[in-house]
């Protein structure tokens, strides 16, 4: 089986431990990228550790939790090559990765029940990219990921 890394914030750490624990049972190995515990932290820091894992190509997916979602996902998408995917519902997910092959998985700790999100978890894995049409549309993403890695070099700050 692969590896998949996970993490979360404060607002997402219990959702995270139910989401981690569901997946070491059906044979993912599963690298814990923190937090710990319930104590606040900043969701960006944790959102870049695991982007840049999928960025660097060091894992393939990704799973990151935060209150709404929406924090971890714009930190997740600055990074090149990764597209990460807020997912509400089952649907969600699995356009995500049918049309967009998203990579990284979001979960809103505070909006979703543990039983949608281990439903989420699974359509999200199980769910291929349908390639064809959608390819195009990646590729034009990467091209914009090139250009603006080339014009905005100087712009990049390290974390």
């Amino acid at each position: 089986m692969e590896k998949i890394i996970i993490a979360a914030d404060h607002a997402g750490f219990l959702l995270k431990e139910e989401v981690k624990s569901f997946l070491s049972h059906r044979g993912w190995i599963v690298v814990d990228g923190g937090t710990v515990d319930e104590s606040p932290v900043d969701y960006a820091d944790y959102a870049a550790a695991v982007a840049e894992g999928i960025s660097s190509g060091q894992y393939e997916r990704g799973i990151l939790v935060c209150g709404s979602g929406a924090g971890m996902s714009i930190v997740a998408n600055k990074f090149p090559g990764v597209r990460a995917a807020l997912s509400l519902d089952e649907e969600m997910a699995a356009l995500s990765r049918r049309h967009n092959d998203s990579n990284i998985l979001v979960l809103a700790g505070r909006m979703t029940s543990s039983d949608t999100a281990l439903k989420i978890v699974t359509t999200w894995l199980q769910t291929p990219f349908e390639g064809g049409r959608h390819q195009r549309r990646i590729d034009k993403i990467r091209a914009i990921e090139q250009k603006l890695m080339k014009t905005g070099s100087d712009l990049l700050i390290d974390i």
